[in-house]
């Protein structure tokens, strides 16, 4: 932990006043059911808790168009649903997800053969970035808070509120067409089997946070609770000026009123928390089940409530030549992040014979509260100074979502599914304050001693602040009709409809002074220094940095229709063909808010259809061993912020990215093979090879602007992936005559993916960037270079002690992957790239009975190699670190008793 002497005066701060910061591990709640009796269902990925003959039919999964097939998945007929489905899958139950002890999907997911997790909660399938990863809940697509992003990062969502996640890596028709490397399909809780209510707690221990030194700032008293209280809200001035369309630049606003109101000591005072609390979570599940006549009515409620806390000290750096020899920013930073995540659903559902219906409400909102401060060099601008650092933001996102969902059985061979939602995202980013001071260090300088800040755009000090907002609604349907024409052929055809719209607004303002500010005044902390009689009596005014494209409307219209043929043709050979006709058209237009506008070329207009085949077919050799082959066409479309020219700070990464309208969309062609022999219920051993060719791939690349290193994206002309996937699943009984190890048995899953990828780049290759003068793709990519994301090799592997009787389990999870790169180097600098490196966890469950209740214990120890965090570039010896911290060992104990 970064701890420097006399580090608060340094920066400035006011009194340290302790804050009663609380902070959670998320936790995965009990299941619907006692610990003893929970669902023990049917996993391509993971074994049961229990060995039960029915144990797979508790298993709930609802994808579009599955037709009859899906009912092997949804209520398993005592066969293997990685065998007998069409297409290659991988089905977590909540009892596997429960197995991994992670507390969001992304989490357990990241233990799926192929499958990683980077960042905050996005999927990366066979090395294939977010964008080529699709999520659906319920066989419904899904909207994402974050600006960054259009797919939906799935660290937002809870265990407790998921009943199985599939995840299918080889594309079929019935799925939307934008499928890259797989589809992500949750699916939610629904009918309970009996009547339960559960109440849950946990606390944890961060070894780099927990009774350590970190930062906070006061905010809002309700700050604790995830929402603000109302002191955020834009002040009057600002608001007003806002509503006026007036232009700063034209000089007829009076910006001292509007500086004047918007520095309070409660947003930008850095407080000193010297020892942090603990890690601590909360839930409470309940649900329902009524018989009527032959009707079966299902009601399900959840909430849960996290609070955690993580301080990073972090080492930050960009390099100022190509062969990283000196560097441009030197910092040492801490930063705290206050992560609150307040989550519930509520479903009803309905069964009568064949027929089902569900109604379901997810909320989701999930709210960082960060402090950052940091000290270091700027070599081109003040190579002998020091520079001090000060940021403070707030992030809010927010998901609403209810979907109906029925799938019908009206007569016998006919099977209907019909679904329908809406979804809303939000992301508030009011008041992202940033400070730096200037230390000249000069022995010349009366005040070179001291941190000042004069307010001249970074020569010797600056003060900024932002406002963000996005909105975004999701509409879609989708119908689903499958026929069996004979026992063995079915054939389905379908159609979806997807309606996205999002508006997305940041202002950015400067603080500017005149040069005969007095070095006394300049002296003051933050909330001093912008008080309004400072404003007043010395003329500091605003510039908004963002005048030319502040707002932005993005709207995406799908249409998608298929048909899909389903046959046995021999009893060892079966066939699924099928072709997808998807139109999409695509738009970015920037909003005139101002009076007098600007003509302004940073939109996009994309409107394009495709034909999509598919095709798997599946050989049987015997009982035990198959082979299938899998060919298909997808696309990938550029995301709403990859589009909009637009300049957002991600706080994750500490980057600052900028869009490019004039990306197209990504064309794939997949071949899959795969080998598979099962040794006995639920094992098996498996071998896959894939390739896939991309045409216009979308990737990131870095530029300077002012010294400042930007990430953008363009289309490079071509690339190819290519891989292969070992995975094994398998129980070792114990042979012993000992009541204690009679019902226990040894699990051990494992899996290995290695994927090569290289971007193809010829001299005359085109490129379109945005307000770029170079045209040639050879300026930003490499011929040879990796895809973004790409990990070479990924490992996991499961260990565990399980009792087969009751709920009594015991996992090692190990985990590698090895290098991969997060953005291209600025102007052809060494890529940045990402040490994964290994992880070892341990996580513990036991059943136990309090006051004749079903309890679980469950114990978890994470990053017990003490794996760093390291992203940097490299070349030769020569090292640059983007971020290098210590991530920290977590240990966490939770108690859940269920009614």
């Amino acid at each position: 932990m970064l701890k420097l002497s006399g580090f608060k005066s340094l920066l400035l701060l006011s009194t340290a006043i302790a804050f009663p910061s609380l902070s959670l591990a998320q936790e995965a709640p009990q299941a619907d059911e006692p610990a003893a009796e929970a669902d023990a269902d049917a996993s391509a990925e993971q074994p049961q808790d229990t060995a039960s003959d029915d144990a797979q039919d508790q298993v709930d999964v609802s994808v579009p168009g599955g037709g009859f097939e899906s009912e092997i998945i949804v209520r398993g007929r005592r066969t293997n649903p990685v065998r007998d489905t069409p297409q290659v899958v991988s089905v977590l139950s909540s009892e596997d997800i429960e197995r991994t002890g992670e507390g969001d999907i992304a989490g357990a997911l990241g233990r799926v053969t192929g499958l990683s997790v980077v960042g905050n909660g996005f999927v990366y399938v066979r090395g294939l970035g977010d964008r080529y990863s699709l999520a659906l809940l319920n066989g419904s697509p899904l909207p994402s808070p974050e600006p960054l992003k259009r797919v939906v990062p799935l660290d937002l969502f809870p265990t407790s509120v998921i009943a199985s996640s599939l995840v299918q890596k080889s594309y079929s028709a019935n799925f939307p067409g934008e499928f890259g490397g797989g589809v992500i399909n949750l699916t939610t809780k629904a009918i309970p089997e009996e009547t339960f209510v559960t109440f849950g707690g946990g606390i944890g221990w961060d070894t780099e946070s927990t009774n350590e030194l970190g930062y906070t700032y006061f905010g809002s008293s309700s700050d604790w609770t995830g929402f603000d209280n109302g002191n955020r809200d834009l002040a009057p001035a600002l608001s007003a000026f806002l509503a006026s369309g007036e232009r700063i630049s034209l000089g007829s606003v009076d910006t001292q009123a509007i500086a004047g109101e918007l520095v309070r000591g409660r947003d930008v005072i850095v407080q000193s928390v010297p020892n942090q609390a603990p890690n601590f979570s909360g839930s409470l599940s309940t649900g329902t089940a009524i018989d009527i006549g032959d009707t079966r009515l299902g009601i399900i409620a959840t909430a849960g409530y996290s609070n955690k806390l993580r301080t990073r000290d972090t080492l930050q750096q960009t390099a100022a030549d190509t062969e990283l020899s000196q560097t441009e920013l030197d910092f040492r930073r801490v930063i705290t992040d206050n992560r609150i995540v307040v989550n519930g659903l509520l479903g009803f559902g309905l069964e009568f014979g064949d027929n089902k219906l569900r109604w379901t409400n997810v909320y989701i909102r999930d709210t960082l509260k960060q402090a950052r401060i940091g000290i270091g060099t700027r070599e081109t601008t003040s190579p002998t100074a020091t520079l001090q650092q000060q940021d403070t933001a707030w992030f809010e996102r927010q998901l609403i979502n209810t979907q109906l969902v029925a799938e019908l059985r009206p007569i016998d061979d006919v099977k209907l599914d019909v679904r329908a939602s809406y979804a809303n995202s939000q992301r508030e980013a009011p008041n992202e304050f940033s400070f730096e001071y200037f230390r000249s260090n000069s022995p010349t300088d009366p005040f070179g001693e001291f941190f000042i800040n004069r307010l001249n755009n970074g020569q010797e000090g600056s003060a900024s602040v932002s406002f963000s907002d996005l909105n975004e609604d999701l509409y879609s349907a989708g119908v689903d009709l499958s026929y069996r024409f004979a026992p063995t052929i079915t054939g389905t055809v379908g159609y979806a409809y997807a309606d996205t719209s999002r508006r997305t607004e940041r202002r950015d303002f400067l603080f500017t002074a005149p040069s005969s500010l007095p070095t006394g005044v300049a002296l003051l902390r933050p909330d001093l220094l912008l008080q309004p009689s400072v404003i007043d009596a010395f003329g500091i005014a605003l510039i908004d940095t963002n005048e030319a494209n502040p707002v932005f409307d993005a709207a995406l219209r799908n249409h998608g229709a298929y048909a899909q043929l389903q046959a046995d043709v021999t009893d060892d050979l079966s066939v699924n063909v099928g072709v997808r006709y998807e139109t999409a058209k695509q738009s970015v237009t920037p909003v005139q808010v101002f009076n007098v506008p600007t003509a302004s070329l940073a939109g996009t207009n994309l409107n394009n259809d495709y034909w999509l085949p598919a095709a798997t077919i599946t050989y049987k050799v015997g009982d035990d061993f198959q082979f299938r082959l899998n060919a298909s066409k997808t696309i990938a479309r550029p995301q709403f912020r990859e589009l909009i020219f637009q300049t957002y700070f991600d706080p994750d990464s500490n980057r600052q990215f900028r869009g490019n309208p004039l990306l197209t969309d990504s064309e794939l062609f997949n071949v899959e093979g795969r080998a598979e022999y099962y040794l006995g219920r639920d094992e098996r051993v498996s071998l896959t090879g894939f390739f896939k060719r991309i045409d216009n791939p979308i990737e990131t690349f870095a530029s300077f602007s002012d010294n400042t290193v930007i990430s953008s994206f363009a289309n490079a002309p071509r690339a190819n992936l290519y891989g292969a996937e070992l995975e094994t699943q398998k129980y070792f009984n114990f042979d012993s005559e000992s009541p204690f190890w009679d019902n226990r048995r040894i699990v051990v899953i494992g899996n290995y993916t290695y994927t090569k990828s290289n971007i193809s780049v010829n001299a005359d290759d085109p490129v379109a960037v945005f307000a770029s003068a170079s045209t040639s793709a050879s300026d930003f990519f490499r011929d040879g270079e990796p895809l973004t994301g790409q990990s070479d090799h990924l490992v996991n592997i499961q260990l565990g002690l399980e009792d087969t009787d009751k709920l009594s389990q015991q996992t090692l999870l190990f985990s590698y992957a090895s290098n991969r790169v997060t953005a291209r180097g600025a102007s052809l600098q060494p890529d940045i790239f990402e040490k994964p490196g290994i992880q070892l966890d341990f996580v513990m469950r036991q059943g136990i009975k309090i006051a004749g209740a079903e309890a679980e214990l469950k114990f978890e120890a994470r990053n017990l190699t003490g794996t760093k965090y390291q992203e940097l570039q490299q070349n030769g010896d020569n090292q640059i670190f983007y971020n290098l911290y210590n991530v920290g060992r977590t240990f966490s104990a939770s108690l859940s008793i269920t009614f």
